[in-house]
């Protein structure tokens, strides 16, 4: 007995020292190593479970450091070069380029979609119309009356002739029947999940999810943002009204987005996909769009970074809306500064919750948000799950990244910032017109609450950074 309790508290060493030298955040790297060290009977499996900040073995196709996929990344990166945005960019527009790895696109038609209904039937119209290929990628895909639906439309596209590709994500679709994989299979879709957990070296990456929301027909259009595939997003699951939003696509940024889901499946599957890499698609007197692929085989913290970018760049104001409020100090500093410059910062989150543990979080940011000008608006109209951000009256994105420690580290995320005024304006009214079925926070919120919400509010808080 004392020699297991020895050797646990010696693992438990041993981890400490792990943490330190490869915890990202400073937060995660005390509390790993306190816990590590005081308590390493349960502490040290979740630490090799949890712990991990890095994705190992992932491979850029952007860098073209694999010689398989070489000659397609230099075909694709010169096209996009090709179509760079010829407007001015400011300090702010070249440190995202530099994040993305990959310039703004010029000539491009978007199109937000607000809601399942509208998003699916675009969706579903869009891959209809496709005529060589169709790649779809998501985190959570049902088996009900929507996934049915995109099952049989997929199977329908092989049967006349197409190319299909399905990516998921093993954790979000781990209630997915087997069957429906098998179905898909049988009928020539190419299927594959992530495969987080590819390698010998790589049993204990199940923490790390591929978060992204990717649909692309003929390379020409994309889909991307909040919505995942499943009844719930089309508000008939047990949180009732489900607000999303998604944007379209149409032209040479889908490029962009499609590398995205190429290295995606290289990296799962090995396979060197068959894509168009040529534009066909140029729009004229179209919109710049600079698409962000972000995730934890990055050599920076490309999302924390690309949210910081654009907070630090507002001038008259920034809003966001998240379903999911866990900043780390650096963001919140950014906030608060902003909010500091006289700069609107609002944060639209839901009221009703689907995680208790992050919902409860949110509350202990608002007293030190609070007190520099920071607005907190809480979504009554259902449950909010929108990804979306409005950056003075000319910028908005719309993507898959939380306003969180996940999706700052853990989670595969993509994101499409759009430079166009026009567009800036109907993301605004969007916004609007969720102000008006929202409550904004007020001290009380909190305050009036039982000392036993509060301990749980400072838990949440405490536990964030162990993500």
């Amino acid at each position: 007995m004392y020699v297991i309790i020895i050797m646990f508290h010696l693992v438990g060493f041993m981890s400490s020292i792990h943490a330190l030298m490869s915890t990202r955040s400073s937060q995660g790297t005390i509390a790993w190593v306190v816990s590590l060290n005081t308590f390493p009977y349960l502490s040290v499996p979740a630490y090799w479970i949890l712990g991990r900040s890095r994705f190992q073995g992932y491979v850029t196709a952007r860098k073209a450091r694999d010689l398989k996929i070489r000659h397609i990344v230099e075909t694709a990166m010169a096209e996009t070069k090709a179509l760079r945005s010829t407007g001015a960019r400011s300090g702010a527009a070249q440190a995202a380029e530099l994040l993305a790895e990959m310039p703004g696109i010029r000539s491009n038609r978007v199109e937000l979609l607000i809601n399942g209904e509208v998003t699916f039937e675009s969706i579903f119209r869009g891959i209809k119309g496709a005529k060589n290929y169709v790649l779809v990628q998501f985190f959570i895909v049902r088996d009900d009356d929507l996934g049915r639906k995109l099952k049989a439309l997929l199977i329908a596209k092989v049967r006349e002739g197409l190319r299909v590709y399905f990516l998921y994500d093993e954790v979000g679709c781990r209630k997915l029947p087997k069957r429906y994989i098998r179905e898909l299979r049988e009928a020539g879709v190419g299927v594959s999940d992530f495969h987080s957990r590819k390698g010998p070296h790589n049993r204990f990456q199940i923490n790390f999810r591929n978060h992204r929301k990717i649909v692309i027909a003929d390379g020409h259009t994309t889909w991307i943002g909040g919505h995942n595939v499943g009844d719930d997003y089309l508000g008939k699951g047990p949180l009732g009204q489900w607000r999303d939003t998604h944007l379209r696509i149409e032209g040479p940024a889908t490029l962009a987005v499609q590398l995205s889901f190429f290295e995606d499946w290289h990296w799962a599957t090995d396979a060197v996909l068959d894509l168009e890499w040529k534009s066909q698609h140029i729009v004229e007197n179209g919109v710049d769009v600079l698409v962000i692929p972000t995730g934890p085989a990055d050599r920076l913290e490309t999302a924390g970074l690309m949210f910081i970018d654009a907070i630090n760049s507002a001038r008259e104001r920034i809003w966001i809306s998240s379903p999911y409020f866990v900043p780390d100090k650096a963001v919140m500093a950014a906030l608060q500064l902003a909010g500091l410059r006289g700069v609107d910062v609002r944060i639209l989150i839901p009221d009703k919750p689907d995680h208790p543990a992050v919902y409860l979080s949110a509350f202990s940011y608002f007293d030190e948000a609070s007190i520099t000008g920071v607005q907190f608006y809480r979504y009554t109209r259902g449950f909010l799950h929108e990804k979306v951000m409005l950056v003075d009256h000319r910028v908005a994105s719309v993507g898959t990244a939380n306003f969180d420690n996940r999706s700052f580290r853990l989670n595969f995320e993509i994101t499409a910032f759009v430079p166009d005024e026009a567009f800036a304006a109907t993301v605004e009214d969007m916004f609007l017109d969720d102000f008006a079925v929202s409550r904004r926070m007020q001290p009380s919120d909190r305050d009036n609450r039982s000392f036993w919400f509060k301990v749980g509010v400072n838990l949440a808080r405490l536990a964030s950074p162990l993500q």
